[in-house]
């Protein structure tokens, strides 16, 4: 009874998830893609910065209450960095006792920053540059997915017509085989001829393997970036199959338009923000102060205690208006370091954009000399593929009317099988150019649409 291969088992057991086009795998990856997801996240807490630097506007209330239980004694004098001391206010007793009576606060303070010389501003711009690095980084992440799942799927299907063409050689080779036995076992070819068929026909079938080996690997690819189990994944060809009609590159948009430089900018625009924050901090800091709260004590001024329950509840009011400014001269030389290390840092970013740009340009120019070598292969490939069939006709004719050697017919037939992978190839290889055209421009909008024609 034959067994089943595993990979048999596999395609019968998963799910195939439909007919999948080029447009709804890029579409898919950069829509399902972790990485996507995680930089769209990333925007999110950019906005909730922003939001968190708006809210610096308002003013801020302090509400405060204590209950408490606590000898009274008290001392005059000054203490620095009270870390471990808790302050008691009154009249200075000349007692040292440790009797302890109930103590209560309740009282609410409310401070809010009038004018600021432009900080929260700055701040808020801050975070609204943090929010669009964020942004544009996900159009970069998303482009770097599209492309990559674009990419596998041409790969996929380069590898599935190069399998075509050396399933098409093995049985080739496998024909030639069948005669040269034939012709061995006649005595009419020596025995040496034989061993050659048959080497030529594990080396068609070694092509065959590596090729189908490269339509699983391109799968696996493309499954990863889909999030799908690569045995399910099932590709429709399309138009992909035949070179596009006018296949010129389309005019590029500016290199500044390109999501990479798009981000860059964005970087250098938030050290641009840091440094503006800088010069706004070196300003006095203004806070108009309002407070109202009561307290209760257990203790009279004269050092008497009330009764048991005295002190738990507040039964002093007071309330005040005030202003207090905080300034300090000292931090000037701070600040004139940290903006001095921003400043290289945002000469380190405008480098990085303008190496974005140059690379981008260079870019461009690459993917248009090979999308021109793609088409000049693609006119060239019929002719190839011709000849080779011709001369692969010849040998055979030759070899079966004992005029030619075993070696013309195989090397006509290898022939043959490279010139019909080519002339499969020739197409995907004009579409595959074009990708690297779009990828280079930061684009892929005309390239899927071209290709969901």
């Amino acid at each position: 009874m034959p067994t089943r291969c595993p990979s048999a088992f596999l395609l019968l057991t998963l799910p195939v998830y439909g007919q999948l086009t080029l447009t709804q795998a890029v579409e898919e990856a950069a829509r399902k893609y972790p990485a996507v997801q995680a930089q769209i996240e990333q925007v999110s807490a950019a906005a909730a910065g922003i939001n968190l630097a708006r809210a610096s506007y308002l003013p801020r209330a302090d509400f405060t209450a204590q209950l408490n239980r606590a000898t009274h004694n008290n001392v005059f004098g000054m203490v620095l960095a009270p870390f471990a001391f808790s302050p008691i206010s009154g009249p200075v007793l000349r007692t040292n006792s440790l009797g302890n009576v109930w103590g209560s606060l309740a009282g609410v303070l409310v401070s809010w920053e009038p004018f600021d010389f432009g900080f929260r501003k700055a701040s808020v711009d801050l975070a609204e540059s943090g929010r669009r690095r964020a942004g544009a980084q996900v159009s970069v992440t998303r482009l770097q997915v599209s492309i990559a799942a674009a990419d596998a799927y041409l790969t996929i299907l380069a590898a599935q017509q190069a399998a075509l063409a050396a399933q098409a050689g093995v049985e080739r080779a496998r024909v030639l085989d069948q005669v040269v036995s034939v012709l061995v076992k006649s005595e009419l070819r020596p025995g040496a001829e034989a061993a050659r068929a048959k080497a030529e026909l594990a080396l068609a079938e070694t092509q065959l393997i590596r090729a189908q080996q490269a339509v699983e690997e391109g799968r696996a690819a493309l499954g990863q970036l889909l999030g799908l189990p690569a045995a399910s994944l099932a590709i429709t060809p399309g138009p992909l199959l035949m070179a596009p009609a006018g296949a010129d590159a389309r005019e590029s948009q500016s290199a500044a338009a390109h999501p990479l430089a798009l981000a860059q900018s964005a970087a250098v625009d938030e050290v641009k923000a840091r440094e503006k924050t800088l010069d706004r901090t070196y300003f006095p800091r203004f806070q108009l102060l309002g407070t109202a709260y009561g307290r209760g004590t257990g203790v009279q001024p004269d050092g008497a205690t009330g009764n048991a329950v005295s002190g738990m509840g507040p039964n002093i009011q007071n309330w005040g208006l005030g202003m207090s400014v905080t300034f300090n001269p000292f931090e000037r030389s701070s600040i004139r370091a940290r903006k001095e290390a921003e400043q290289a840092r945002e000469r380190s970013e405008t480098a990085r954009y303008n190496q974005i740009l140059q690379d981008v340009n260079g870019q461009v120019e690459r993917a248009r000399a090979a999308l021109s070598g793609a088409r000049r292969v693609a006119m060239n490939v019929p002719i190839q593929l011709e000849a080779a069939r011709a001369a692969e006709q010849q040998a055979t004719a030759r070899y079966k009317a004992g005029l030619g050697a075993i070696v013309e017919v195989a090397e006509a037939q290898r022939l043959l099988t490279q010139a019909e992978i080519d002339s499969n190839l020739a197409a995907l290889g004009v579409w595959r150019a074009l990708l690297g055209a779009a990828a280079a421009a930061g684009d892929l909008s005309a390239f899927l649409s071209e290709a969901g024609r």
